[in-house]
């Protein structure tokens, strides 16, 4: 990522481009996630201050926390 390009414009511009991208190749999927695809937030970290041990169970707490999120939604 160029220095001169925010953290956060970056992020935007990813999330928007690949669901761009996600709908153009899965048209269904736009009318069940319409714009609540991603969720709002983002996680950044350095790599110089961060182990890939730390990465990976940033992620696996990530899923878990959509899977019961998504459980309950189901339940209601």
């Amino acid at each position: 990522m160029p220095p001169k390009i925010s953290i956060s414009d970056f992020m935007g511009y990813l999330k928007g481009k690949s669901i761009l991208m996600l709908y153009d190749r899965h048209p269904e999927l736009q009318s069940k996630w319409d714009k609540a695809f991603w969720a709002r937030g983002y996680y950044v970290e350095t790599i110089g201050n961060i182990t890939d041990e730390a990465v990976q169970k940033y992620i696996k707490e990530q899923a878990e926390d959509s899977r019961k999120e998504d459980s309950r939604g189901a339940a209601l």
